[in-house]
């Protein structure tokens, strides 16, 4: 197979990433290159090991799907499925899917799916319960025939041309793989306003919404849809809450509790603010941590290990002013308190130099997992200490 390692993922913005066994994948998005928006390479996929904080790229084959950002990532039984997103065609409502544990790399385009997709959109998000992808919302456009007076899509009447409506939906659509068929389940109780840019996560049988963008207005809501009886229910917190924002990510660490990082604020300003949300109490708590002046937007947000997020990528600007301001930096947000365990592998990784010639006495298993620690904390010192501890 092949791959490059001991290189860094370019920066990029409005990509995917998710994490399956230890790695986190990433494909796609954009950056800026002099004046022009550049789409990333659609044949290659990035692997980051949490542990040692090492990258690598393998070269990606099959139905491979076009260059594009904005698309709605997603992982189910090892496999990376992502919809819609804006490639040099525009808009698209194509599904791909890969499996990330064979090695293969092998893109798939679901073809002759049964049920109605959703119309072209990007910047959606998604849930995943009972082995289905259950998308939400987006920016994306309709023809005239395909309105209807639900109040499902606010129409952008800044931008549409002869019959086609360009606008922010709250629809939700369910894909599941085993049949290949889409359908559109009829919801209960009050739904979200139509957005796009939101951030979604799914605790147990519910998924989440948060914020988003409509029109000029940047919000800070909180929605819960039951994903058995599809219902929706809003969640009024008690203050403080977080200011309003888009381009942000939501991520469940716990089984009561969601993490919300970042994104643009109501006056176009990049965040770099954290919050936990306690679903039970109805309670926003500020997160103190060590990232406050690397505020990232359209970044993407994953579980790790011990319930640390992920966060990769990303702009740090607000990119439709500078567009100059991509990362490519993997932040590790520590959510929950440390075992003994990870502690003292955290402690031995920053401190190679002191108990580096005890490592020979550590079972195989506990000295690699010693040495991935020593890689993530002090990178350049990896092959020295390898050369001596193995």
């Amino acid at each position: 197979m092949d791959y490059t390692a001991g290189v860094v993922a370019r920066e990029r913005s409005g990509h995917t990433a998710v994490l399956e066994g230890g790695f986190l994948y990433v494909w796609g998005g954009y950056l800026s290159i002099a004046d022009d928006e550049v789409f990333l390479p659609n044949d290659e996929i990035w692997l980051y090991d949490i542990e040692s904080g090492v990258w690598e790229t393998h070269v990606m084959r099959g139905e491979v799907p076009p260059p594009m950002s904005g698309m709605c990532g997603s992982s189910l039984d090892g496999e990376m499925y992502i919809f819609g997103g804006c490639d040099d065609d525009g808009h698209t409502n194509q599904l791909y899917h890969v499996n990330l544990l064979d090695g293969e790399y092998t893109w798939r385009k679901v073809m002759n799916s049964s049920g109605a997709p959703p119309t072209p959109r990007d910047k959606l998000s998604c849930w995943v319960y009972k082995n289905r992808l259950i998308y939400f919302g987006g920016y994306g456009h309709k023809r005239l025939i395909q309105l209807d007076s639900t109040k499902t899509f606010v129409v952008d009447e800044a931008l549409w041309v002869e019959e086609v409506f360009w606008g922010w939906n709250n629809e939700v659509h369910v894909f599941n793989p085993s049949t290949a068929s889409w359908s559109e389940p009829h919801t209960h109780g009050l739904a979200p306003a139509p957005r796009a840019a939101h951030a979604g996560a799914t605790l147990g049988s519910r998924g989440y919404v948060c914020g988003g963008r409509v029109m000029e207005a940047r919000m800070s809501d909180v929605h819960c849809l039951d994903l058995e009886s599809w219902t929706w229910t809003e969640i009024i917190p008690m203050s403080p809450i977080p200011m309003g924002r888009s381009w942000h990510t939501l991520t469940a660490i716990s089984d009561s509790t969601l993490f919300l990082f970042g994104g643009l604020s109501v006056d176009c300003a990049p965040l770099s603010d954290g919050w936990i949300f306690d679903v039970q109490t109805k309670l926003w708590r500020e997160l103190a941590y060590p990232h406050k002046n690397k505020p990232r937007l359209w970044h993407t947000a994953s579980l790790g290990k011990d319930s640390d997020v992920i966060v990769f990528g990303g702009s740090r600007d607000y990119i439709l002013w500078v567009d100059k301001g991509h990362c490519n930096e993997a932040l590790v947000f520590q959510t929950q308190p440390y075992s003994l365990i990870r502690l003292c592998e955290d402690c031995i990784g920053r401190n190679p130099r002191v108990l580096l010639d005890r490592l020979l006495w550590l079972p195989r298993r506990i000295r690699q997992a010693i040495l991935k620690r020593i890689s993530f904390f002090k990178p350049t010192e990896k092959s020295q200490a390898i050369s001596h501890a193995t």
